[in-house]
């Protein structure tokens, strides 16, 4: 039993990635420009953060009243390692005492309803925000009587109150974490490993067009705070630094967003060569056709052919730059080894990838034009 509590606690203290202000608000920012209004009168929930560290909490509550938000409801996790390191919410104030029910060792709750300039200084900041929160002037903060944990009745009825939720989920978790929003039928812009895409429980909401990628960042290098001690490779751990974040910070080159709300980018139309020009310029060769399936392999999203027909097998990274009224997708290599996903090619269930001269290619997903 106790290696299992140490199993539990290594997991998740290594599920715990802090994102960046400057993402996080990149990323709103494309939403906000295809719809303005797409915030206004919503309720918020930030579940998995922990008030006192997230950058998720930061943005929102700054840009409470530009956004139009009805509520921001924002929980953690379980208690943090870094909590009250990253942010410095409440300072070095020495009222947050455990004889007012607010030790900082609690899984925490923060519901905003307002926020103002409340000391009168004529900026709000902060500072404003941890005034209002101590006061419980029209917003709440109070421990969780659990450990925050996503599925407990407490989260989720805050999750019920809600309408749209963005936040870093646990990646090991992502699979229920997913499962459970739309099961709630909510609205979700989150982080993500750019591999879940292919994954049997997430894969079939992209191909129906309930779920797609968000609009920055995919696939591209995304730094991340981490707790100290976490073991991180010298590697991220430099890259992070090139970046510009130095100490307990990794980068993760397959981070994506998902969200199933509406942004410009997918439906600006992917411009395409013709299958000739593309075997002339780019390929020097003909392509390829599976020797398991008919469809024609393509390596890379920039030599997809404009004018094929049929069934096209592309990596995972088009979803970057796929148009729903350009491309429709048929199916994808499960990341199980379990065949083609939706029973597609149920025939062909022994197989676990497309085979191209009898080598494996990697995971892909099947398309084909939309016809006009």
């Amino acid at each position: 039993m106790a290696n299992s509590h140490l199993t539990n606690a290594k997991r998740a203290k290594n599920d715990e990635f802090y994102t960046q202000y400057g993402d996080i608000q990149k990323e709103i920012a494309a939403y906000l420009e295809y719809n303005s209004d797409v915030f206004r009168g919503m309720v918020v929930y930030c579940n998995c953060d922990d008030p006192f560290e997230s950058n998720f909490f930061r943005y929102f509550v700054l840009n409470f009243n530009k956004l139009g938000l009805k509520r921001l409801i924002t929980t953690s996790y379980k208690p943090s390692p870094v909590a009250n390191t990253q942010l410095g919410l409440f300072g070095d104030d020495k009222t947050l005492t455990k004889s007012k029910g607010r030790p900082k060792i609690n899984a925490n709750k923060f519901i905003i309803n307002e926020v103002h300039d409340i000391d009168g200084d004529g900026e709000f900041n902060l500072k404003d925000i941890a005034k209002q929160l101590k006061a419980n002037k029209h917003n709440e903060w109070m421990p969780l009587e659990g450990d925050g944990d996503f599925r407990s009745d407490e989260c989720v009825n805050l999750l019920k109150q809600s309408d749209i939720v963005v936040t870093n989920p646990p990646f090991s978790l992502f699979r229920e974490y997913v499962k459970q929003l739309f099961d709630y039928k909510k609205k979700v812009v989150i982080i993500g490993n750019m591999n879940a895409i292919t994954y049997k429980e997430i894969f079939p909401l992209i191909k129906a067009n309930r779920l797609w990628l968000g609009a920055t960042g995919n696939g591209s290098d995304m730094v991340f705070a981490v707790p100290n001690g976490v073991e991180i490779a010298e590697s991220d751990r430099q890259k992070a630094a090139r970046l510009g974040y130095v100490g307990d910070y990794t980068r993760l080159g397959n981070s994506c967003w998902f969200t199933n709300l509406d942004h410009g980018r997918r439906h600006k139309p992917l411009p395409l060569m013709s299958k000739a020009d593309i075997i002339k310029f780019s390929t020097k060769k003909p392509f390829e056709k599976y020797d398991n399936y008919n469809a024609i392999e393509v390596s890379f999203v920039k030599n997809i052919p404009g004018d094929y027909d049929g069934v096209m097998g592309v990596p995972i990274s088009f979803l970057d730059k796929y148009n729903p009224e350009q491309f429709e997708i048929l199916g994808a290599t499960e990341s199980e080894g379990k065949g083609f996903s939706n029973g597609l090619w149920d025939a062909m269930s022994k197989v676990s990838q497309p085979l191209v001269g009898n080598e494996r290619v990697y995971k892909r997903i099947f398309i084909k034009h939309k016809k006009k």
